[in-house]
């Protein structure tokens, strides 16, 4: 009895160590993400956001965006956005799998330790007693490692670098749309911050002049219809006034949605930004007429597009090695021996070497399906190329082709503002010295109001077509490009 005793107590000591390694886990501890939702749901609900080094650094490069309450805005979208943040961990998903395909060019070599001990009883041993058996190996070795004769390993390793290489232009893309879309939503706050301002100063001036004609009533020196005349101007500048009141929350609301955050109040935009006696632009890079090639194949979407384009041909490469034969190679060397003090002994070296050769011979047509697969691949990649392509051409020559008339087309807005402000004031004169009747001034001041809220938004186009032009040629590094050119045309 007591010696089976002795001889279950490593039993036992096995089983209890083999529990006590079963309630560990390694995945990190769930905690829910916090300061998500503020204390309440209203406008310009939740903190402030700061800004990384980083975003601050690629936002003050900026040099085509002149306000600097704007390259902040940018750079706190940089470092907040979620969007972005996920192209981001796209990219490293992108960068890890490539490991994973690179380490397959090396053999992977592992060490193994085993100890086995049994107990055979008397009844099964031929000498008639129970014996304990104890035996104990260590080896260190590869498996399987595959001899890349006709490079399927390394084209599946190119594919992978391709796959990478494709999210970071992804990333940059996600990168550059976020900064026109981030300045779009400031310029469009900026404008209907215009548009409220004007609509608050021109109820004002109505609110003036109906208290003016009330007077003039009440005395006798004009009738009640043109007293409700007036009071009809009155109350469709306050539909406007509440109107725009409600447009420039929701703008801010879209704003902070692309930032990822509240955005201080000193970088919003100001009532000026924009304001139909401010001609103060954004400005943007002066761009030349003729463009080369060379700018828009450095658009990383277009960039991306080939990537994939080069990770599908080096499939096709890997599909066609599944063709031909595969050898791979497995071996180890380490030592063995009945007691474990003696592991390392002297005489008691082992190995072991197994080359394996594998040669597909009926596969029911699966290995050259999957050639034909990999080619029809390589076609779409080609296709989504010069799609790519073709939609930067495009992309820009639009730009430049609105670009071309924006000069003349505010100039012309600018100078029908001028009159029809002529025209009111005069209509407003020959109505108060009773030449014209108050239908007059009416029609002067809605041509005025249409003509200044039609300025601010002309403004708006020709600031989103400036955004329009920066993200079509590729963004800074493209601009880089092109700033080389313009200097060795000098």
């Amino acid at each position: 009895m007591k010696q089976q005793t002795l001889t279950m107590r490593p039993v036992v000591a096995a089983a209890v160590a083999a529990a006590l390694l079963s309630a560990c886990n390694l995945a990190p501890t769930y905690q829910q993400p916090a300061g998500m939702v503020p204390d309440t749901v209203a406008a310009q609900a939740g903190a402030p956001v700061q800004a990384s080094e980083a975003a601050l650094s690629y936002a003050q490069a900026q040099a085509w965006i002149q306000s600097l309450q704007l390259r902040e805005v940018v750079a706190l979208a940089l470092s907040h956005n979620r969007d972005l943040r996920v192209a981001l961990d796209n990219m490293e998903k992108a960068r890890a799998q490539y490991g994973i395909t690179r380490a397959d060019l090396l053999p992977s070599i592992t060490a193994q330790g085993q100890g086995t001990r049994s107990r055979t009883s008397a009844e099964l041993s031929p000498a008639g007693q129970s014996s304990v058996n104890e035996q104990y190996t260590a080896q260190l070795g590869f498996t399987s490692y595959e001899i890349d004769f006709w490079g399927r390993v390394r084209n599946l390793s190119e594919a992978g670098l391709q796959a990478f290489l494709q999210s970071e232009g992804n990333q940059r893309n996600v990168q550059i749309g976020l900064v026109a879309d981030v300045s779009n939503a400031w310029l469009t706050l900026a404008a209907d911050m215009a548009r409220l301002q004007l609509a608050q100063d021109t109820l004002a001036s109505r609110e003036k002049a109906y208290a003016l004609t009330k007077r003039m009533f009440e005395i006798g020196s004009t009738s009640g219809l043109v007293l409700a005349q007036n009071l009809s101007t009155v109350e469709t500048a306050r539909v406007d006034v509440a109107a725009y009141t409600s447009q420039v929350a929701r703008d801010r609301n879209a704003l902070h949605l692309l930032v990822g955050g509240a955005v201080p109040a000193e970088l919003l935009p100001s009532v000026q930004t924009l304001a139909v006696n401010d001609a103060n632009n954004l400005a943007l890079l002066p761009v030349p007429q003729a463009l080369p090639s060379s700018v828009l194949l450095q658009r990383p979407d277009v960039q991306a597009a080939e990537h994939n384009l080069r990770a599908m041909n080096a499939n096709i490469g890997a599909a066609r090695a599944a063709l031909f034969p595969s050898i791979t190679l497995t071996g180890s060397v380490g030592s063995g021996s009945r007691e474990l003090d003696t592991l390392f002994g002297g005489g008691t070296g082992t190995w072991s070497f197994m080359p394996q050769i594998k040669l597909p011979i009926f596969e029911g047509g699966r290995l050259r399906a999957g050639v034909q697969v990999a080619e029809a691949n390589q076609r779409i990649a080609l296709s989504q190329y010069e799609k790519a392509v073709q939609t930067a051409f495009k992309e820009v020559a639009d730009a430049l082709a609105d670009r071309a008339q924006w000069g003349e087309r505010l100039g012309a807005q600018t100078g029908m503002v001028l009159a029809t402000q002529k025209a009111f004031d005069l209509s407003e004169a020959r109505f108060q010295a009773g030449v014209d009747n108050y239908l007059t001034v009416l029609d002067a001041q809605r041509s005025l109001y249409a003509a200044q809220q039609t300025l601010i938004s002309l403004r708006l186009s020709e600031q989103i077509n400036r955004v329009t032009l920066w993200k079509a040629l590729g963004g800074q590094e493209a601009l880089a490009l092109v700033s080389g050119a313009q200097e060795i045309a000098k």
